[in-house]
């Protein structure tokens, strides 16, 4: 496959933007904008892919891209996700070095697309086996089963990710994948009871009620429209271009290759079915003897589905959800819960039971892909986690995602100048100090010691006593003052400023990317995260095995008075975690942008796009990058590259890499600050020199193209006149052959004809004296006899083959033989006539005869001859058994056995068919009973004085008898063998009487029954009547015939 060069070549604006120059906010955006209209989704900062999301599918992730990828260097190609993704394997593998991809960006952005494009294509180069692909396989297919139960459609994204996830993927020596770990980050729990306007809840709902079999539905007792649920009624439904059934089908089918056992895939369902029933349960207030209020649940069919699905009595849970018991050292009080609190703890209890069974979904998972023993391995880490967000009103979500925000980005910043001084010292080059805004100070003021904005709300949540949002607001104020990263309306006032965008019950956090204003309401509840113990004791003592594991803390056995720790602390501890991991690895970064809000290709809006920009620092970025040196190359590649450009490099450099480079920035008075030379590579300061290079490159680059050209031009102009002068030389050479083979050819004949007549004329001068008068007629007859004798040799090469249906002879040569012609032909005929018959026996003789006799009688005649002419004249057609049976009564008959068949008699009355076993010898004509044998009729042949029958395919005949020789008159009768029959009782009849008896072949004739005459008519049968013939009674007078 053909490669690029360099990932300079023929790029769209600047593929690496530590090479923009100028370097601006504007020109930064432009080069986006530029390449983004040009489909060019991804753009370098250094090491770093910017990856713009085009909505829209793009021909660059087939297998001839991941080929051409596939051990490439970062610059040798375009930019793409595919080179950071080789990058980190081919470091992974070859440098035993653990990675990690961390992928960032605002909701909408594309950041799961890119999570599935990195490791589509690490499982795409890596090995392969049964083995590995089956673990390669499970590692995929826990993305859809993640994806539905933790992304859901929102205002900027149909498949926004509601929770991080962070992926180890772990390797062994080969760089082959053994399995892997996923730890997952904040799931937006709040999503199951409450969204935005014309958002959806989890993915998992409504796949579950588009894609269940009826069967499962049945046993979960939920039904298909989404109106019906109070947690999914407030959202449409369904997503353009987006089928949930299939989704559905396709997360059943990953569960199976991640391994996940039939009972574990209907607890599951068991369990959202759960969550759905719950937000149907419906309150009512009713007022107590004490004056107070108090709830009660008024329908209780919701009540009693999720009761019967988990297994625990009704009155359980009923209590839990109406009132709350508190623990005090021994004593227990039992308080009423008012309607706002009942709902409370209801939608609690949904939260916490999908939040806990998507955290046992990802430990299934982990049991699953997870390595088994100990194994030396290598690891890579794919983070995709919640980009920086900044919404009109931000709430707890939004200031612990910024959050761990600010510490990917303190992350980011610590290894990227590390990485960048490592590289100098490693190339030997001077390292220079880089000024960047260090955003430890805003970590600090969130998470760090007691002094920080999460200690603070934990010590709020904790104490006792009245505990409000506003209380909380006012501790921070009194704490951060005077902190230069910390506002809020009364730290404003007490330094004589207004600013209207604040509100009282809001404070506002200077971020790196930018201040970020937070509504404090729920911030108490948020962290709090609290379940009331009676809720997670029912749950505990639910039958439902699932259920009842993910509510450990409800056994009575190991309750604890102690308070669990805070949503706040929970995060802080993981991200730290997920900090301290990710500081073990070597970074690779992908920055998402969201090009606009409309989910429209190709449309760049300038201000959103602007502001992502600075949320993700891609400027303080680009300035960390370029504030020593913005390029460097390896000496090998940039030499071959820029060779050209010089006359001591070009053609070849003889010596070492490092003198050809500095033999060649010698050559073109570039000033020596704006470059160094390290131990592998050639650093450049300023992008434009480089851009100086570039284009001296290119018009070189043209000229010698120009002169390939030429050179290709002159060399193909040669070859071609040198073919064409070798092909006329052979032409020639041929030309000139064949030229003198064909005088050759002209004088050989010449010579040969001088030669014929000097010979004749010598043989008539010395034969001139024996010429006599009838010389003429002596020559002529000569000639005569020779033409006879050819003609008998030709003739007797020529004859036809010796089967007597053959009429073929040879043409006539000669006119003045017709006569003779003619009369040969007439003897050759006759004589293998004879020949033929000498070969006949006498059995084969008598049957020929009796064809021949049938012939006469019917040929153009009866139209069923012509299939009986191929049929020989058995005679006998009863199977073996019957025969047996009528043999003795055939031999009592006088005379030669001809034939014995099976007959129809047609009914005189009605017409109908009578079976009959006819035997005739060449004296009588028998009928027998098919029943006994017994003859029913017997007739002399010489009593038959003619015989009828139709012209048509049937096998109807009468027997017309003699009058005063039988009382009954004639015999209608059918017959299958009709023209056999009758020859041969023709012949019989002829050779008894000496007389040809008439035979009547015509489609009316008339029968004489007794004394009286019956007519009998055939006709064309309709479809209705099948193929057999049907003989009906008219009147008395008429028998008609339906022939088919």
């Amino acid at each position: 496959m053909d490669k690029k060069s360099s990932f300079l070549d023929n790029v769209v604006g600047v593929g690496d933007m530590v090479l923009l120059d100028p370097l601006t906010d504007e020109s930064l955006l432009s080069n986006l904008k530029k390449r983004y209209n040009k489909n060019e989704i991804y753009t370098y900062i250094g090491s770093v892919v910017i990856s713009i999301n085009p909505y829209k599918m793009l021909p660059i992730y087939n297998q001839e891209k991941i080929s051409e990828y596939r051990n490439s260097n970062l610059y040798e190609l375009s930019p793409h996700i595919y080179a950071i993704a080789d990058e980190a394997y081919r470091s992974l593998r070859d440098r035993d070095k653990d990675q990690c991809v961390l992928i960032t960006g605002e909701s909408g952005s594309g950041k799961t697309e890119a999570s599935k494009l990195v490791m589509s294509y690490i499982a795409a180069v890596c090995g392969k086996g049964e083995e590995v692909n089956q673990v390669k396989e499970q590692l995929l297919q826990s993305n859809p089963v993640l994806e539905a139960f933790g992304n859901a459609k929102t205002v900027r994204n149909d498949n926004s990710s509601r929770f991080g996830k962070y992926m180890d993927i772990e390797f062994d020596f080969k760089g082959d994948p053994l399995g892997g770990v996923i730890s997952n980050y904040l799931l937006e729990k709040s999503r199951v009871v409450k969204r935005l306007k014309g958002e959806r809840n989890f993915h998992i709902f409504y796949q579950l009620l588009a894609g269940g079999s009826p069967d499962l539905l049945k046993h979960l007792t939920v039904l298909q429209d989404c109106n019906h649920y109070t947690y999914l009624n407030t959202d449409a439904s369904t997503l353009n271009g987006v089928n949930d059934a299939a989704n559905f089908n396709t997360v059943k089918a990953a569960m199976e290759v991640i391994g996940f056992s039939k009972s574990e895939v209907d607890s599951i369902f068991e369990t959202v079915a759960v969550v759905l029933k719950l937000g149907n349960i419906a309150l009512r207030s009713e007022s107590q003897t004490s004056g107070m209020e108090q709830c009660y649940i008024d329908d209780t069919k919701g009540l009693r589905d999720v009761c019967s699905l988990i297994g625990v009595d009704q009155s359980i849970l009923d209590r839990a959800l109406c009132s709350r018991t508190v623990e005090a050292k021994k004593d227990k009080v039992t308080t009423a819960l008012s309607v706002a609190q009942g709902y409370y703890a209801r939608d609690a209890l949904a939260k916490n039971l999908y939040d806990r069974l998507f955290n046992w979904l990802v430990k299934r998972i982990n049991e699953s892909i997870q390595v088994k023993g100990k194994v030396q391995k290598k690891v890579m880490g794919v983070l995709d986690i919640y980009g920086f967000e900044i919404f009109e009103d931000n709430s707890f979500e939004q200031f612990v995602i910024n959050y761990c925000n600010e510490k990917l980005q303190q992350v980011f910043i610590e290894m990227t100048l590390k990485e960048e001084q490592e590289e100098y010292i490693r190339e030997g080059i001077e390292w220079m100090q880089i000024k960047y805004f260090d955003n430890a100070i805003i970590c600090d003021l969130i998470e760090n010691g007691k002094m920080s904005i999460l200690a603070m709300l934990d010590e709020e949540c904790l104490r006792p006593g009245h505990i409000t949002d506003k209380t909380f607001l006012q501790k921070l104020n009194q704490l951060f003052s005077g902190h230069q990263h910390f506002e809020s309306k009364q730290t404003k006032n007490s330094k004589f400023i207004t600013d209207a965008t604040l509100s009282d019950n809001c404070f506002r956090v200077q971020h790196y990317a930018g201040k970020v204003t937070y509504n404090v309401a729920e911030f108490i509840d948020k962290n709090n995260d609290l379940l009331y113990r009676d809720l997670s004791k029912a749950m505990w003592q639910a039958k439902h095995k699932l259920i009842k594991s993910l509510f450990s803390e409800g056994d009575p056995s190991k309750t604890l008075l102690k308070r669990p720790p805070t949503a706040g602390f929970q995060f802080r501890a993981s991200v730290g975690v997920l900090m301290k991991n990710l500081l073990a690895k070597n970074p690779n970064y992908i920055r998402c942008i969201k090009p606009n809000d409309t989910k429209t290709p190709l449309l760049f809006v300038d201000p959103l796009v602007q502001s992502q920009i600075k949320y993700l620092g891609l400027m303080e970025n680009v300035r960390v990058r370029r504030a020593g040196y913005a390029y460097r190359h390896l000496y090998e590649p940039c030499l071959k590259r820029f060779k050209m450009v010089c006359k001591q490099t070009w053609p070849k450099w003889k010596g070492n890499d490092r003198d050809g480079v500095r033999a060649l920035l010698t050559e073109l008075n570039i000033p020596p600050e704006e470059y160094a030379f390290g131990r592998t590579k050639i650093f450049i300061r300023n992008p434009r020199t480089l851009f100086d290079l570039e284009e001296r490159r290119r018009m070189q680059m043209a000229f010698l193209a120009i002169l390939i050209q030429k050179t290709y031009r002159g060399w193909k102009c040669r070859t071609h006149f040198l073919l064409m002068k070798k092909s006329q030389i052979v032409i020639s050479a041929w030309f000139r052959g064949h030229d003198q083979q064909k005088k050759y050819k002209n004088m050989k004949k010449a010579a040969i004809l001088l030669q014929a007549y000097i010979r004749g004329w010598k043989v008539r001068k010395r034969n001139r004296k024996y010429f006599k008068s009838n010389a003429s007629e002596t020559i002529r007859n000569f000639i005569m006899a020779s033409i006879k004798q050819k003609y008998l040799l030709d003739l007797k090469d020529k004859l036809p083959s010796m089967s007597p249906t053959d009429k073929k002879w040879p043409a006539l040569p000669y006119l003045f033989l017709e006569k003779t012609h003619q009369e040969l032909k007439r003897i050759f005929c006759l004589w293998k006539c004879k020949k033929y018959r000498g070969t006949i026996s006498n059995q084969s003789k008598a049957v020929l005869e009796e064809k021949l006799y049938a012939s006469e009688l019917f040929k153009d005649k009866k139209a069923s001859y012509a299939s009986s002419v191929s049929q020989p004249f058995n005679g006998q057609y009863l199977d073996t058994q019957k025969m047996s049976k009528y043999q003795k009564l055939a031999s009592g008959l006088e005379g030669k056995l001809l034939m014995m068949d099976t007959a129809m008699k047609i009914n005189r009355k009605n017409g109908k068919n009578s079976p009959r076993i006819l035997m005739m010898t060449n004296s009588y004509f028998a009928l027998a009973d098919t029943k006994s044998p017994k003859i029913k009729t017997l007739i002399k042949v010489n009593e038959i004085k003619s015989i009828s029958m139709s012209e048509r395919k049937d096998g109807l005949f009468v027997l017309h008898i003699a009058e005063n020789s039988q009382d009954k008159g004639d015999f209608l009768l059918n017959s299958h063998h009709l023209v056999e029959l009758t020859t041969k009782l023709h012949r019989s009849i002829l050779e008894a009487t000496q007389q040809k008896i008439n035979l009547k072949i015509q489609d009316e004739f008339s029968v004489k029954f007794k004394k009286d005459t019956v007519s009998v008519k055939f006709i064309g049968a309709t479809e209705e009547n099948g193929n057999v013939p049907v003989c009906k009674k008219k009147n008395s007078h008429l028998f008609e015939v339906q022939v088919p």
